[in-house]
């Protein structure tokens, strides 16, 4: 049965008067609740609601509104607390489908999502933005899907499965619940005058919809002003206090970020406890969450939490994931507050500092309790060229792993692309590499492992192989079609062998991620859902990414959260050295460069 949680406003405001007046039965009623309102910042003990077609109807006193068949829910003093709302969210990082995320995700408390599905949209373009778009329409969840703004993140240096230009996004617009333009991650296109960013960004601005941003760089100079005129209202890329306080003073609203891979409120809340500024302009997110993360420590009640922890007021922090990120997209009329005439999205909490979740509503329904989903969700189906999205242009070979070394026997030089246990940045180191038989090789025992990238979309043949140092790989090979953005198929290896066997699993499979060692795999995540995402609940993808971890630690790998790590080696957008299907990537300059070289 089809969850009913869009009753216009108009369509109910008759019977929401006759509730509140008594003439008519509220169809739920909470009672004896401790509202956290967000409108005024202060904590109401004693309070009631009514609720009826999905809305709210009256706060306060809602004995007048009970009648023989009314459900009544005694709170017992437990904190009433408006929906969660993530502001800021790829659900492609939760390795599972919109419905998998809904089911895991509802019973934290979390209410309405604002996606950027910029991952899917690398991969099928705007048929699979649409795709994750019709799905979270289906669900209990409130799902608002903001049109990605990249795609592809860099052009001319990797190939993608699809592009998004200004006609797609004008499009997609005027889709139903489209909110606006994804995360503009291009900032120096943006600064530097670019005429396709800017159409992009026009194209947003004309249908009267919020441009979100990604502004990477000092937030001190005139390239924030600039960025902001642009039109670019937001951005979830502060790391520090210092650059929070920037943007926040700018009047850009700050997404301060926690997440499985970023955990920034530490520093970034420091803007807000330490300077004791007005924090309406502070959104709480989570932007990318792995399915382990939702279920050892929550969603957005975890980030509400960090951010008590970290000194902030608890209902200025409710604030922050509500009433606020409401604000931004344009909503509050709707959500992000208990009030009247808005949608019935509620929680009850039983501890307000430690967000600990033991009931959640939406559209006056009760949806979760005790940390368990109890409404059914409908199963989705993805369509065949959902699930057939890993196209190589033929079986792979250790031949397509080979790196020919100059015409001669001597040390040749060689940039190899570094990394560090979480940091996101790379260096370029050079190596010196003695050529075997005319090529150049793996040397685990320094740590040299090779890592290609072929082309995966459109079966071009297309492919680059390097040389990267920093997992400790002592054997085997890993692969993952979980490559930013573009998300190609990435291979990391001590031996061509095990590497080809890798790549060749993953192909056949639909995508994901393997860890393989002498012809046999070690551990695999299916992902087939456009090489990204599981159509299985969030609990078995879970303890198929713990094995994959073992499996990677098998192979000499002690890094933390390493898929991660090797997700965005192929990312030309973040320094220094990258690795596309194109080839070698110096980020700093933005050019390819040679992989054997003069310098040393």
């Amino acid at each position: 049965m089809s969850f009913q949680k869009e009753n216009k406003l108009h369509e109910v405001s008759h019977t929401l008067v006759e509730v509140a007046m008594g003439r008519q039965p509220a169809q739920l009623v909470v009672r004896n609740a401790s509202l956290v309102n967000v409108h005024t910042c202060e904590i109401q003990p004693g309070i009631d609601i009514a609720a009826s077609d999905g809305r709210i109807a009256l706060v306060g006193d809602a004995g007048h509104t009970i009648g023989p068949e009314t459900t009544v829910v005694d709170a017992c003093g437990m904190y009433l607390v408006p929906g969660f709302l993530d502001g800021h969210i790829h659900v492609e990082s939760s390795m599972v489908s919109v419905t998998g995320f809904a089911r895991s995700v509802l019973p934290n408390g979390t209410t309405a999502i604002f996606m950027d599905p910029h991952e899917i949209a690398n991969v099928l373009g705007l048929e699979g933005v649409r795709l994750m778009h019709e799905e979270g329409r289906k669900v209990p969840l409130r799902v608002f899907t903001t049109v990605p703004s990249c795609v592809p993140a860099a052009p001319g240096m990797e190939d993608a499965g699809a592009a998004i230009g200004p006609d797609e996004v004008r499009e997609a617009l005027t889709w139903p619940g489209i909110v606006g333009l994804g995360e503009m991650m291009n900032y120096p296109g943006v600064i530097a005058g670019d005429s396709r960013v800017h159409a992009i960004i026009r194209e947003t601005l004309a249908a009267g919809k919020v441009v979100t941003g990604h502004f990477a760089m000092d937030a001190g100079g005139r390239e924030l002003s600039a960025y902001l005129a642009a039109g670019c209202t937001s951005c979830h890329e502060s790391v520090t206090k210092e650059d929070t306080l920037a943007k926040l003073r700018s009047g850009m609203y700050a997404m301060l970020r926690e997440g499985s891979a970023w955990h920034d409120v530490k520093a970034t809340i420091r803007a807000i406890t330490e300077e004791g500024i007005d924090s309406t302009y502070a959104i709480l997110s989570s932007d990318d969450t792995h399915p382990e993360t939702i279920l050892q420590r929550g969603h957005l009640n975890y980030v509400i939490r960090r951010a008590v922890q970290e000194g902030m007021n608890p209902v200025r922090a409710v604030q922050m994931a509500t009433i606020n990120t409401a604000r931004y997209f344009r909503c509050d009329h709707e959500l992000g507050s208990i009030a009247p005439g808005k949608y019935a999205d509620f929680s009850l909490l039983s501890d307000l500092a430690d967000v600990k979740v033991e009931r959640v509503f939406i559209a006056g329904r009760e949806v979760a309790a005790g940390g368990k989903l109890l409404v059914s969700l409908p199963e989705q189906t993805y369509p065949a060229f959902a699930r057939q999205s890993v196209r190589l242009q033929q079986r792979l070979t250790e031949v397509d792993f080979a790196v020919p070394a100059p015409d001669t026997d001597s040390p040749v030089t060689v940039r190899v692309i570094e990394i560090k246990e979480a940091q996101v940045l790379t260096q370029e180191k050079l190596c010196k590499m003695v050529p075997h038989n005319g090529y150049l090789q793996q040397d685990a025992d320094r740590d040299l492992a090779k890592i290609a990238v072929f082309e995966r979309h459109k079966g071009t043949g297309s492919r680059a192989v390097g040389f990267v140092t920093g997992f400790g790989f002592t054997s085997g090979a890993v692969a993952s079609t979980v490559a930013h953005d573009s998300h190609n198929l990435l291979v990391v290896g001590t031996n061509d062998k095990d590497m080809a066997f890798a790549g060749n699993i993953l192909a056949e499979c639909g995508g994901g991620m393997v860890a393989v060692a002498d012809g046999k795999v070690l551990a695999l995540v299916e992902l087939p859902l456009a090489g990204l995402m599981s159509d299985q609940p969030v609990e078995a993808v879970a303890q198929a990414v713990a094995a994959l971890a073992e499996a990677w630690k098998g192979l000499g790998c002690m890094l933390v959260s390493p898929f991660m790590t090797m997700a965005l080696l192929s990312l030309p957008v973040i320094p220094a050295l990258r690795l596309t299907n194109r080839g070698l990537v110096d980020v700093n300059t933005f050019s390819f460069v040679d992989l054997i070289t003069d310098e040393n």
